[in-house]
Protein backbone atom coordinates (compact mmCIF):
# COMPACT_ATOMS: atom_id res chain seq x y z
CA UNK A 1 0.00 0.00 0.00
CA UNK A 2 0.92 3.34 -0.69
CA UNK A 3 0.08 6.90 0.36
CA UNK A 4 1.32 10.44 0.05
CA UNK A 5 1.94 12.50 3.31
CA UNK A 6 -0.77 15.78 3.03
CA UNK A 7 -0.11 16.71 6.88
CA UNK A 8 2.06 16.44 9.51
CA UNK A 9 2.05 17.59 12.86
CA UNK A 10 6.26 18.18 13.18
CA UNK A 11 7.15 21.72 12.39
CA UNK A 12 8.34 22.38 8.57
CA UNK A 13 9.65 24.90 7.21
CA UNK A 14 9.00 26.32 3.61
CA UNK A 15 12.25 27.62 1.34
CA UNK A 16 10.66 31.39 1.91
CA UNK A 17 11.27 31.21 5.62
CA UNK A 18 7.69 30.24 6.97
CA UNK A 19 6.64 27.71 9.18
CA UNK A 20 3.43 25.14 8.65
CA UNK A 21 1.97 23.12 11.49
CA UNK A 22 -1.28 20.98 11.86
CA UNK A 23 -2.73 19.64 14.27
CA UNK A 24 -2.52 15.61 12.93
CA UNK A 25 -1.22 13.72 10.64
CA UNK A 26 -3.26 12.29 7.47
CA UNK A 27 -1.78 10.45 4.39
CA UNK A 28 -3.59 10.08 1.37
CA UNK A 29 -3.61 6.47 -0.21
CA UNK A 30 -1.98 6.08 -3.70
CA UNK A 31 -2.30 3.38 -6.75
CA UNK A 32 0.40 2.42 -8.52
CA UNK A 33 -0.41 5.05 -11.23
CA UNK A 34 -0.32 7.85 -8.43
CA UNK A 35 -3.71 8.37 -8.68
CA UNK A 36 -5.85 8.64 -4.93
CA UNK A 37 -7.88 5.90 -3.87
CA UNK A 38 -10.95 7.24 -3.18
CA UNK A 39 -13.04 10.75 -4.20
CA UNK A 40 -12.46 12.62 -1.32
CA UNK A 41 -10.00 14.56 0.71
CA UNK A 42 -11.05 16.15 3.95
CA UNK A 43 -9.52 18.75 5.21
CA UNK A 44 -6.24 21.04 4.51
CA UNK A 45 -3.57 19.62 2.14
CA UNK A 46 -0.16 21.40 2.54
CA UNK A 47 0.98 22.72 -1.10
CA UNK A 48 4.32 21.40 -0.67
CA UNK A 49 3.88 18.23 -1.23
CA UNK A 50 1.65 18.21 -4.54
CA UNK A 51 3.94 17.38 -7.26
CA UNK A 52 3.19 17.34 -10.92
CA UNK A 53 2.54 13.60 -10.37
CA UNK A 54 0.24 14.30 -7.40
CA UNK A 55 -1.64 17.54 -8.67
CA UNK A 56 -4.83 15.19 -8.90
CA UNK A 57 -4.49 14.94 -4.44
CA UNK A 58 -4.50 18.92 -4.49
CA UNK A 59 -7.73 19.28 -6.72
CA UNK A 60 -9.33 16.62 -4.25
CA UNK A 61 -8.54 19.11 -1.49
CA UNK A 62 -10.66 21.31 0.34
CA UNK A 63 -7.87 23.53 1.02
CA UNK A 64 -4.27 24.21 -0.09
CA UNK A 65 -2.39 25.75 2.52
Amino acid sequence: MKAVVVRQAQGLKRPDGTYIKFDDNAAVIIQDNLMPRGTRIFGPVARNYGTKDSCEILSLAPEVV
